[in-house]
């Protein structure tokens, strides 16, 4: 049977400090703040909510990179303890996308479906070859399940970016917009109780042998 993905792993700062996991993060950190400012500048000019939570996403992925960045090699408790920072940053990016969404539905708006399938389609492919690179590192400690998991669910809003200009261009109408922006929210929140999760374990495993290395000393 295939490990679980919330299995605690081994309490080991090697693996995390691997040059080819910090390779990969400095790729994924700069590919990141490029497509914030194309997704920003293009998401305005198209009016498209979408495109808009979609670069705010890309942004909130440059930090939580950073984030890894200058834990790697740290102990165990620091790695989970940031990986919880990160995980917070994605919940609050899907609790802000329902209320832009929510915002959009009631004064409206008018997305342009040619800006957004074109820019679609290049934050995918950046979000492709980054989730790919993470790929060997998903199973690691929550740290780097975090940073594999905000590619993965990226790459999967991207498609729906794509799906929305579809149906933006189908139809005329704003709603397929700012229904992917309400998905691209369930994903980020879906995957920030992801991280909770596998990052308490971590710390209560580490603080368990803390404690029972306290109970060696105290009986000696």
């Amino acid at each position: 049977m295939a490990k679980s993905c919330c299995e605690v792993p081994e309490a080991t700062g090697e693996s995390n400090n691997d040059p080819q996991w910090r390779r990969v993060l400095w790729f994924a950190l700069f590919a990141n703040a490029a497509m914030f400012g194309v997704e920003i500048v293009a998401g305005v000019a198209a009016d498209s909510r979408a495109l808009q939570a979609d670069a705010l996403d890309f942004f909130g992925d440059s930090a939580n990179y950073a984030i890894s960045l200058f834990v790697a090699g740290m102990a165990l408790h620091w790695r989970s303890r940031a990986a919880l920072l990160k995980g917070a940053t994605m919940l609050a990016f899907g609790l802000w996308v329902i209320g832009y969404a929510i915002y959009g539905f009631f004064v409206g708006s008018d997305p342009e479906p040619q800006t957004m399938g074109l820019i679609g389609t290049l934050a995918l492919v950046v979000n492709i070859v980054v989730a790919l690179l993470l790929l060997r590192f998903r199973h690691g400690d929550a740290n780097m399940r975090s940073a594999w998991i905000c590619s993965r669910n990226d790459a999967i809003g991207n498609i729906a970016v794509l799906v929305a200009a579809l149906g933006v261009f189908g139809t005329g109408s704003a709603v397929p917009d700012l229904l992917v922006a309400c998905i691209m929210a369930g994903l980020a929140v879906w995957g920030s109780i992801d991280v909770f999760a596998q990052a308490r374990k971590e710390l209560t495993s580490t603080a368990d042998g803390s404690n029972h290395k306290v109970g060696l000393k105290d009986n000696t």
